[in-house]
């Protein structure tokens, strides 16, 4: 199985089983049913965002633990202040 077909399965399977409880298919105390049920999606996507914050924090954290990234990165910042200094922009 491809890792798209694997993503749309995963997808799929999330939503059915969000559908079973959001149409009371599956039985829930009241409290669970109408409180915590339909703010699930939305609880999802803060979770979801907030991880995505983690990894993108974490990888700039460590970013300079990639030695010829951070070379090459610094090269063409240099390169870029040598341009915008060609054209007559303070860049310091």
């Amino acid at each position: 199985m491809t890792r798209a077909q694997q993503t749309i399965s995963i997808g799929l399977l999330v939503t059915s089983l969000y559908l079973a409880l959001y149409l009371q298919l599956v039985p829930l105390p009241e409290l669970v049913q109408t409180q915590i049920v339909p703010v699930l999606p939305f609880w999802a996507l803060v979770s979801f965002g907030a991880y995505l914050l983690f990894r993108l924090g974490w990888n700039v954290m460590t970013f300079h633990d990639v030695p010829e990234a951070h070379k090459e990165l610094m090269a063409e910042i240099d390169l870029a202040k040598a341009d915008l200094r060609r054209i007559g922009v303070d860049v310091d």
